[in-house]
């Protein structure tokens, strides 16, 4: 690949701040800045001149056609293409793009997800121009970020409730902020970076593989001889088609506006991580969305496939997606930045037990955020963290809070460096706190890293839910304040009693062991192991109260989300079901029949030949796959029925619980006994590729 300019080409496809400048007029374009940052309604003269001015930049890009780029409730994006061209009087063509078509357009609502919020006669959706994400161009077409919402104006999208929950969080964090005497902050963001894990492996071996091209995961496949035991490839040197690869999804993201800033090979074979720089919530969302698709189409050009399941091989880590999240003032200022001085400085210490009170009160709502049937795979398996949700903030912090909860002064430890021990090496300065990678929310310095998120996931979902649940607390402790007599005491009386009612949330140990499961449960925690066991608190009255009072959600929009996530689940399983009953009846019993026989043939031909020669190898190799073959059988046939014979259920949850209680068992049973069969069963008998086959697959 030749060599790049990163500052030339980086945003070079996005309708940027940069290119409005250069093409608005000057009070459109003060419009526009007033609609992004501060969320004030654009005029219908301002929207005319930004669509003439989108239109000519587009097609000097490239562009034909345009399409309203929307995230519907199926977890990916949805886009409609319209080409620019419209008939002109003498029978040719002119390009036209109103600020009709920029604002507003129409999709057929009945085909997406809506649960229950409309029938499937009722079709009519709405796009709505989201002015705070850029628009870009890509393969050929203007994408303009929109919310979709139905005829009656209940969300239906992802979008939508992030960017009220955007609107509620700035709204009381500026009542904080006006507490402290701040009067110059317009505007406070959430912002976000989110850490992408994936696999990349070669596309001849995912085209072999059924259950990886339906279900995204393996859904037979022993134990490979070397996983990732040696912790050989996490951080080691990147393969040159892996390497090539990344090269031109970093080139397209930064066309794209996208941050991308890191890239490495993670803790599994073929896992791999990209890191992006933090921007606003909205923008980092879309970015991320963009980030998985370009992932795809990129690795398709070179030959390979890229995996974003939550667990796409049973013995190995899986993947997940790191959500770093933080507050950021228009005027630049990190709120979650402790300073040199955490113990003094008590905005921050009011901002961090707003997120300890809020993580603590609605630990069913941050687990509903990240549930799904991938997610259930790898939560808890000593690659991710529990779905016990906890809190860690370092020894510092900890230590700062203790004090002020016992009223005791801090006394603040000196700034130490590293002992390293070699006189050559330079002096490194200590950070204030070690890192805890089983935590489920980390305070990281001046951010949370919530790694609980699932690689596939739209991180929408946990953003709006982190953004009202903070939202919430910052306006309980505003109401509080606002009528305080002493401002100060008051404070200081508040975060108090917040760390005292609220530390049973905060924990340093190791989240994966044994020990801790029992004391959370000891401190009344939550323990909600999968998304059958979580969705139900969704509904809550204190959940809709809380997204009612913010205008996040209302009820009717939480209940069809719910039914929504639970549908989803259930599919997913039946897929899965589906996918293992024709892999283990036109896949593995054929190649267990042949082995059988090849067995046998082998047994007497060796009889024949001498009736003296010793038989105990072939005898123990073909009792043990006889026996391993009835019990095959015996478990498949269980599969099947459990599969047609599926009773009729009262409601969308009873089915959920019964795709996971007895499909999902019924499938973890049926793969045990072929795993132990895929031992014994010759190499060139395998109807597909192993996981040896799969992991190595990329060999340079």
């Amino acid at each position: 690949m030749s060599k790049i300019s990163i500052p030339e080409i980086f945003g070079s496809k996005v309708f940027n701040d940069k290119v409005m400048k250069s093409c608005l007029p000057k009070s459109t374009y003060k419009a526009v800045r007033s609609a992004t940052i501060f969320g004030t309604p654009l005029s219908n003269e301002h929207a005319k001149k930004v669509a003439k001015a989108m239109k000519e930049w587009a097609i000097k890009n490239g562009a034909t056609h345009f399409t309203h780029w929307f995230q519907p409730m199926t977890g990916i994006t949805a886009e409609k293409h319209d080409s620019f061209i419209s008939p002109s009087s003498n029978g040719e063509v002119i390009m036209k793009f109103s600020e009709k078509s920029l604002v507003k357009g129409e999709s057929d609502a009945s085909s997406f997800p809506s649960g229950g919020l409309r029938a499937t006669f009722e079709a009519r959706g709405y796009t709505a121009w989201d002015p705070t994400s850029y628009a870009f161009v890509k393969d050929g077409s203007l994408y303009i970020p929109t919310a979709f919402c139905s005829f009656g104006g209940e969300a239906l999208d992802k979008k939508t409730p992030l960017l009220r929950s955007m609107e509620a969080f700035n709204k009381q964090a500026l009542r904080i902020l006006r507490l402290f005497g701040n009067v110059s902050v317009k505007s406070v963001t959430p912002t976000v970076g989110a850490e992408q894990e994936y696999f990349l492996i070669d596309k001849s071996v995912y085209e072999k593989r059924l259950d990886l091209i339906h279900c995204g995961r393996t859904l037979f496949g022993a134990r490979p001889s070397k996983g990732q035991e040696l912790e050989d490839h996490y951080y080691g040197a990147i393969k040159p088609r892996i390497a090539k690869f990344m090269a031109e999804l970093d080139e397209e993201l930064w066309k794209l506006g996208v941050y991308a800033k890191t890239k490495h090979n993670e803790a599994a074979p073929a896992q791999h991580e990209l890191a992006p720089v933090y921007t606003s919530t909205n923008t980092s969302s879309d970015h991320n969305q963009l980030t998985m698709e370009l992932m795809k189409s990129v690795a398709n050009k070179h030959g390979l496939v890229c995996l974003l399941h939550e667990k796409p091989f049973a013995s190995v880590s899986g993947s997940g997606k790191h959500n770093n999240w933080s507050i950021s003032t228009d005027s630049g200022e990190n709120l979650l930045e402790p300073g040199s001085t955490p113990e003094k400085n008590a905005q921050f210490l009011l901002f961090l037990v707003a997120v300890i009170k809020a993580v603590d009160e609605y630990q069913d709502l941050l687990r509903i955020s990240v549930a799904g049937a991938g997610n259930d795979h790898r939560l808890g398996g000593n690659e991710a963290p529990p779905s016990i949700i906890s809190i860690y903030l370092g020894e510092e912090l900890d230590e700062i809070l203790t004090a002020l909860e016992k009223k005791n002064n801090y006394k603040a430890k000196k700034q130490s460096e590293l002992a390293i021990g070699v006189s050559a090496l330079p002096h490194i300065r200590k950070d204030a706190t070690d890192r805890n990678r089983t935590s489920p929310f980390a305070f990281t310095g001046n951010k949370f890293e919530f790694r609980m998120v699932g690689a596939s996931q739209n991180i929408a979902c946990p953003n709006f839910i982190i953004n009202t649940i903070v939202a919430e607390e910052l306006s309980f402790f505003a109401d509080r304040l606002e009528k305080a007599q002493d401002f100060n005491a008051e404070l200081s009386e508040l975060i108090r009693e917040t760390i005292k009612k609220h530390k049973r949330i905060i924990f340093s140990g190791n989240n994966y062991s044994e020990e801790w499961e029992e004391e959370a449960k000891k401190r009344g925690l939550l323990n909600l192991k999968s998304t059958v066991d979580a969705l139900p608190y969704f509904s809550a009255d204190k959940n809709v109260k809380l997204f009612e009072k913010h205008k996040v959600l209302s009820k009717n929009e939480i209940n069809s989300r719910m039914e929504i996530l639970l549908e989803n689940y259930c599919n997913i399983l039946n897929i899965e079901a589906l996918t293992a009953i024709d892999m283990a009846r036109k896949e593995l019993a054929p190649s267990i029949i042949g082995y059988e026989k090849f067995l046998f043939e082998s047994i007497n031909a060796k009889k024949q030949f001498d009736k003296t020669l010793p038989l105990g190898l072939e005898k123990d190799i073909a009792e043990n796959v006889s026996k391993l073959a009835e019990e095959f059988s015996t478990l498949l046939n269980n599969l099947v029925a459990d599969a047609e014979n599926q009773p009729k259920f009262s409601n969308t949850l009873e089915k959920a619980k019964y795709s996971r209680n007895v499909l999902l068992t019924d499938m973890e049973n049926l793969r045990a006994v072929a795993d132990k069969l895929e031992l014994l069963i010759g190499k060139e008998f395998m109807p597909y590729p192993t996981y040896e086959d799969i992991l190595y697959s990329v060999k340079y």
